[in-house]
């Protein structure tokens, strides 16, 4: 006897932008089903959709969220809006997949984490990194003990981004900066390994119109662990990441946050594993996979990344603005 086959979970596309474009491209990839994309304009909507063969094309938000026939929507709008139409998804009774950072502060981020839990929704972070098979097999390294005890953690995420200051990136009113679009990236990873920070230090340069250019902090745990991270949009680093243990460490290669290579090296500078694994496309439909097993086993909150812990990183990076002195324009 042939086993069933499951019933498809089927995704909308709230927004058309880049990383909308690249999502899509590896759901479409690894067999996903991509049901509508919606738009401020559907002129938009339905270019996206001729490009990705999607069936439907909705010209506002407001369609999507009605869309019968969406079971999740990957909410992929500049930072400002992302508590806004989660909520909105939310409210219509689809399952959420927010686009990193999950909000722009703390109380954003818990309303929309209350709100999922009230209505029994998932609500997922879009933070691919904790998805991809290279930080899986981290995490059995860790859990493994090979590293002993964890004691540091350090990362670089510097870019040269675009100069425009009309860019999204370096638009404040949209939650341009280096912090919300690069620095989430090594603050979350950190938050991965050690939990919430009992102290953060935390300083910053500004461009001309507002926005934090470089941001660099120090956490310290309460088990005594420590964490830097430098993050930058105006100049191009090396983008690695190494995680120190008292018997080996485990040095990642570029783009760390990206599928990427490392290998892992103990205390007599020997090493002792080499992870190089071939990921298809960009590697952003693992975040998927998650979302569809949560949703087939009627869960709303990964192990990989809660919801509480979304709320905890946004928290952290309010402290982080509190003391560089940055603020959104509205809040």
């Amino acid at each position: 006897m042939s086993a069933v086959a499951e019933e498809p979970i089927r995704w909308g596309i709230l927004a058309t932008g880049w990383i909308a474009q690249m999502f899509t491209k590896d759901l479409v990839l690894t067999g996903r089903d991509v049901r509508a994309v919606g738009s401020r304009s559907l002129e938009n909507a339905q270019a996206f959709a001729a490009e990705f063969g999607i069936p439907t094309a909705h010209g506002s938000y407001e369609e999507l969220a009605n869309d019968p026939e969406v079971d999740i929507v990957y909410v992929s709008t500049p930072h400002t809006f992302h508590a806004e139409n989660a909520i909105m998804m939310l409210n219509a009774g689809k399952h959420v997949l927010v686009e990193k950072p999950f909000t722009l502060n703390g109380a954003e981020a818990r309303a929309v984490v209350d709100l999922a839990a009230s209505k029994g929704l998932l609500v997922l972070e879009a933070m691919w990194t904790r998805f991809l098979p290279h930080v899986a097999r981290i995490r059995e390294i860790i859990e493994g003990g090979t590293l002993g005890e964890l004691r540091q953690f350090n990362a670089d995420h510097r870019q040269k981004a675009p100069t425009d200051p009309g860019h999204r990136m370096n638009a404040l009113e949209l939650g341009g900066g280096a912090l919300l679009d690069l620095g989430i990236y090594p603050i979350s990873f950190a938050a991965h390994l050690f939990g919430t920070p009992e102290s953060v230090q935390a300083a910053a340069r500004f461009q001309a119109g507002g926005a934090d250019s470089q941001v660099a902090t120090i956490f310290h745990y309460a088990d005594g662990q420590l964490a830097t991270t430098i993050s930058a949009l105006d100049t191009l680093g090396p983008n690695v990441a190494t995680i120190v243990g008292t018997d080996a460490r485990i040095d990642i290669d570029a783009v760390w946050y990206t599928p990427t290579t490392f290998r892992v090296v103990n205390s007599a500078g020997d090493v002792v594993e080499s992870f190089d694994e071939f990921v298809e496309g960009r590697g952003m439909q693992f975040q998927a996979f998650e979302a569809e097993r949560l949703i087939r086993a009627g869960e709303i909150a990964s192990p990989l990344l809660s919801p509480e812990e979304s709320v905890s990183i946004m928290e952290t990076m309010d402290e982080i603005r509190r003391q560089i002195g940055l603020v959104y324009p509205g809040e």
